[in-house]
């Protein structure tokens, strides 16, 4: 499962323009977890009162700037990596 949150908006104070979003994505799968945490920057004038915003309606804008399939499938890829590593770390003896 895949949950996209933003966890902070930057806006002009004058008009409430929202001019950055930090958004995160977070993967999980039983015991394993992946996430990643970007911003998206925007110019221009408001479309949506400050004050009306939702979360879905910034995630809306930030899907507008980012390949949400990308970001998700290599957070599934790091899933994948950490249920099946391809390397390997330890010593073949006891570490007396």
């Amino acid at each position: 499962m895949i949950t996209w949150t933003i966890s902070q908006l930057d806006r002009q104070t004058s008009d409430g323009f929202v001019t950055v979003a930090h958004w995160q994505a977070v993967a999980t799968d039983g015991e394993y977890s992946a996430s990643v945490i970007n911003t998206c920057s925007w110019t221009g004038e408001p479309t949506v009162a400050y004050d009306s915003l939702t979360q879905a309606d910034v995630l809306a804008w930030v899907w507008q700037s980012v390949d949400k399939e990308a970001v998700e499938a290599a957070l599934e890829a790091q899933i994948a990596e950490q249920k099946a590593p391809k390397i390997a770390k330890g010593l073949p003896w006891g570490n007396e």
